[in-house]
């Protein structure tokens, strides 16, 4: 029954086959939520970085082949970038936690590195043991401390 004017009328209805239904949506309770204790944090990413690699991944990537690129990009904010291989192919995905040595990686920098396969298909490969080998001439290298070193 709905209150109109302060007076009980019974809330339109349709029948259909003998039920009878009302137009009134369901009654919907709301539901204070508390707040997610997550909030304010990052989704884990489901890229596989040193820390959460397994270690048969580790170990299969430390017996492959040392394969050498230069930097197309790297964005030390988002922490990761990409690396052009020598023989041509297409360009390998970098995250921040595989690169070894004191400098972040500047666009134009030789690189060395290792290939490990990104679950779940490991259709896809990722850069792992990444170390510069030489630093692009002319442009600025920040050590991860922070200090600006030209090159």
């Amino acid at each position: 029954k709905l209150v109109r004017d302060h007076i009980l009328v019974p809330a339109p209805s349709i029948t259909t086959r003998n039920k009878t239904k009302s137009l009134q949506p369901p009654g919907c309770r709301h539901r204070d939520r508390s707040p997610s204790p997550m909030r304010g944090y990052l989704i884990p990413s489901p890229l596989p970085t040193r820390r959460n690699r397994t270690c048969s991944a580790t170990a299969r990537a430390s017996e492959g082949p040392v394969f050498t690129g230069v930097c197309k990009c790297f964005s030390r904010s988002k922490g990761h970038g990409f690396i052009t291989p020598s023989d041509g192919g297409k360009d390998i995905f970098v995250h921040i936690s595989d690169i070894e040595g004191e400098y972040v990686l500047v666009e134009g920098d030789e690189v060395s590195y290792k290939i490990c396969s990104i679950p779940p298909k490991h259709e896809k490969v990722q850069a792992v043991e990444v170390t510069i080998t030489h630093l692009n001439p002319g442009t600025k290298h920040e050590t991860w401390a922070g200090r600006v070193v030209s090159s």
